[in-house]
């Protein structure tokens, strides 16, 4: 039977935890060397998927021409960018009430060490900064020159990277989640976790509806309608996006429904493909809410001018997202560890928040793609 990778990672947690109590400590530094390892990989992966993924994505963009293409991808920035600082907005409010720097897991209680056997050190190629630039590079000399010879080489090598998360990182992610809460769990530290992650899940929840809830009423103004109604059309593409979790799995029905809010069906053809692809409003709400927590939990010090730094970044990290689960915070690993300071297990739970709410964020990106074609299809029809 093949179990969902959201499944998997919630039998690992619960494993993770329930073990702990039994597994003598010798068990439990194996997996901790595993983790160890096995990040040690996360980190040389990182400047790869960076260059791998956004150069191809960013030759793919830079080849349209067009005022309602260029409006179309900044409206979809802008609106992730607003997504992202309203989560942090609200983030800042509500997070510390029931997160406090006292629980972070850097430090584990009652002198117990849970060193691993051995450590294998594999240093990424190049950093960070270097890899986003490379890509920039790549990804707009490849667009302006027409270099079609490079642009298969940097499709080729997107193949190979999105193969390695298919079938090497993502079959070995619930294990590495499993390891890391049975060390969590073994120092008594997974329980909090788990009960602040429930609460973070409610409160994007309730904030992607009320982003739907906005960008359908800016979109409502703007063509004179009402907004509920034409929200309510795009349900279909909602609960489709629950299901699937893949924004391009969705363009099918996204097309449909956008259609029926009496979007031309020209305009909608290429704006919600394109916009499946760089608009990801739900998915930036989800990486910034969920980092801002885990740098209170940690201790970690954070400004409104370092997240809006991170958020911008976010708006142009992920328009290289996979079509895999959790390629969105795959692609941003990067920037956490680079502009947040995360380390090999804040990068671990980040991942393991995201994937658990992946299926929303999805939902909220795909949803609001239509209000975005509302806006580009009045904006087109006055040009006439």
């Amino acid at each position: 039977m093949k179990f969902p990778l959201l499944a998997r990672i919630v039998v690992a947690i619960i494993l993770g935890v329930a073990l702990a109590g039994f597994m003598p400590l010798e068990g439990v530094r194996l997996f901790v060397t595993f983790n160890g390892v096995f990040g040690q990989f996360l980190q040389f992966l990182i400047p790869l998927i960076i260059v791998g993924l956004i150069t191809p994505a960013i030759a793919d963009i830079g080849q349209g021409v067009g005022k309602l293409l260029l409006l179309t991808t900044l409206i979809a920035y802008v609106d992730t960018v607003c997504a992202g600082m309203l989560s942090y907005g609200v983030g800042t409010l509500l997070f510390p009430k029931f997160i406090s720097p006292a629980s972070g897991m850097t430090t584990l209680p009652q002198g117990i060490s849970l060193e691993p056997f051995f450590k294998i050190n594999i240093p990424p190629i190049m950093d960070v900064m270097s890899a986003l630039v490379l890509a920039f590079i790549m990804g707009m000399g490849i667009a302006y020159l027409q270099k079609h010879t490079l642009k298969n080489v940097a499709e080729e090598f997107k193949d190979v990277v999105v193969a390695t998360i298919k079938k090497v990182m993502i079959p070995l992610l619930p294990l590495y989640i499993f390891g890391l809460f049975l060390s969590m769990a073994y120092t008594g530290q997974a329980w909090h976790l788990i009960s602040v992650f429930i609460a973070i899940i409610g409160i994007i929840f309730v904030l992607h509806i009320l982003l739907l809830v906005a960008q359908y009423s800016v979109a409502g103004l703007i063509v004179r309608r009402n907004p509920f109604r034409l929200l309510w059309n795009m349900m279909p593409a909602y609960f489709t996006a629950l299901g699937t979790s893949s924004s391009a799995a969705t363009i099918p029905v996204t097309l449909q429904q956008t259609e029926k809010n009496s979007v031309d069906p020209a305009i909608a053809g290429f704006t919600i493909p394109l916009c499946a692809t760089i608009h990801m409003s739900g998915s930036a709400m989800k990486i910034t809410a969920c980092a801002l927590a885990l740098m209170i939990m940690q201790g970690y010090a954070f400004s409104g001018g370092l997240f809006l730094g991170f958020v911008m970044m976010l708006g142009v990290i992920m328009i290289a997202a996979p079509g895999v689960p959790g390629g969105s915070i795959m692609a941003t690993l990067g920037i956490l560890a680079s502009m947040l300071g995360f380390n090999e297990n804040d990068c671990a739970l980040m991942i393991a928040l995201y994937i658990a709410m992946d299926s929303f964020g999805t939902a909220c990106n795909v949803t609001g793609d239509g209000a975005i074609a509302l806006v580009i299809d009045t904006i087109s029809k006055r040009k006439r």
